[in-house]
C-alpha cells in the first residue's frame, strides 16, 4: 500500500510513501477511515497469491492525518474476511464495517462462487468487534451501507453473477438485515461505491454493464498465475458460478430520489471496451475502468476517483446538477 496527501488549496500531491511492504502475501482494497477522535485509520486486505481465502484485514493508525504511521496489526484474523467499503459511524456511536467472506471446499481454488456478506458491528471504537451476517448473501460481495434521513441504512452489492446490483436495508442500526434483492442497475461483478448526498438523494458510481454485454468468460480473476499448490477448479454447488470478464466500463455516475430504489439520473464520465479478460497493465492490454469511489464536499460538488486500464487512477469533479442534465 502507498499514501499521497494533498494539503489544502494545492494542486500537487505528496511524493508517494509505502505504508505497508509484505512480500509474502497480495495487499489489496484500502480504505481510509476517519474515526470520531480524529485518528485516520487504513485498513486493507491481506492475501496469500490469488487465494482470496486466505485474506486478512490489516491496519495502521495515524494521530496526524496521515503524516506518520503507527506500526500495521491485524484487525480481522479470520481466513477468507475481505473488505472494500468504508467504515459508518451511527447516532448510537456503533461503528459497521461490511465485509464478505471468502469460502471454498477444501483442495480447490477461490473463484468466488461461494461468498457471502456480513457487517461487523463494534461498540467500543475499533476494539473488539461482533459479527451481523446478512441473510440469503450469497454472492453479494462489497457491500456498501449509507444512511437515509430516517434512520434507515441502505446497503448496495456487487454480484458475483454479473447481473444486477443488489439491495438491503436495515432499520435497527445494523443489527439485521433485509436478503438482498437485484436493483434495476446491472453489475458486471465489479465494484461500486454509493453515498448520500446532503439533498438525502443517493449518488451511486458504478459499470453500466453486466454479463449480458459480455463476449467472452473468464475462470476466475487470477486464472493467469499458477501457485503450483494442487487445488482444483470448483465443483459449482448452488447452481451458479461466479462470472468473469464482463466489460468494465463504462463508469457512469447516477442518483437516485428514493433510497435507492430508483435510478432515474445517470450519467457516463468514461467509455471504452472495458476489455478485462487478462489483468496485464504492463503491456498495456488491460483497458477497465473499475473501483471507483465517491464524496460529496460541502460546496455540493462529487468527487470521484477510479481504476484506469490498471495503470493508473482517474479523477473527476461534477456537481448533481450536471447528472441530471441527461434526463
Amino acid at each position: 500500500m502507498w499514501g499521497s496527501r494533498l494539503s489544502p488549496g494545492s494542486q500537487q500531491w505528496s511524493e508517494a510513501e509505502k505504508l505497508s511492504d509484505d512480500a509474502t502475501r497480495s495487499e489489496q482494497n484500502p480504505v481510509l477511515f476517519l474515526a470520531p477522535d480524529n485518528v485516520l485509520w487504513l485498513l486493507w486486505t491481506a492475501q496469500i497469491s490469488g487465494n482470496q481465502d486466505t485474506a486478512i484485514v490489516r491496519y495502521r493508525q495515524s494521530r496526524d492525518l496521515g503524516k506518520t504511521w503507527g506500526d500495521i496489526a491485524t484487525l480481522l484474523d479470520k481466513p477468507g474476511t475481505f473488505i472494500r467499503q468504508p467504515i459508518v459511524v451511527l447516532e448510537n456511536g456503533n461503528w459497521l464495517l461490511p465485509v464478505f467472506y471468502c469460502r471454498t471446499r477444501p483442495g480447490e481454488k477461490w473463484v468466488g462462487n461461494d461468498d457471502i456478506s456480513a457487517v461487523k458491528i463494534s461498540e467500543d471504537g475499533g476494539k473488539t468487534w461482533r459479527d451481523v451476517e446478512v441473510p440469503d448473501s450469497l454472492g453479494c460481495v462489497h457491500m456498501n451501507i449509507t444512511p437515509l434521513r430516517n434512520g434507515t441504512l441502505v446497503a448496495l452489492f456487487r454480484s458475483r453473477w454479473a447481473d444486477n446490483i443488489y439491495y438491503s436495508q436495515s432499520t435497527d442500526n445494523g443489527e439485521s438485515w433485509s436478503v438482498p434483492e437485484p436493483t434495476v442497475l446491472p453489475n458486471n461483478n465489479s465494484s461500486i461505491q454509493v453515498t448520500t448526498l446532503a439533498s438525502g438523494e443517493l449518488a451511486l458510481v458504478f459499470n453500466l454493464m453486466s454479463a449480458a454485454g459480455a463476449q467472452e468468460r473468464r475462470t476466475s480473476l487470477y486464472d493467469e498465475i499458477d501457485d503450483g499448490d494442487g487445488r482444483k477448479e470448483p465443483v459449482v454447488t448452488h447452481g451458479r458460478a461466479a462470472f468473469w470478464g464482463a466489460p468494465r466500463a463504462p463508469m457512469t455516475v447516477a442518483i437516485s430520489p428514493d433510497g435507492g430504489k430508483s435510478w432515474p439520473w445517470q450519467r457516463h464520465l468514461d467509455e471504452g471496451d472495458g476489455y478485462c479478460m487478462t489483468n496485464n497493465s504492463l503491456e498495456k492490454l488491460n483497458r477497465e475502468f473499475s473501483y471507483p469511489s465517491i464524496k460529496q464536499s460541502p460546496d455540493g460538488s462529487l468527487h470521484i476517483a477510479y481504476t484506469y486500464f490498471r495503470q493508473a487512477i482517474k479523477y473527476v469533479r461534477v456537481t448533481p446538477e450536471w447528472v441530471k442534465e441527461s434526463a
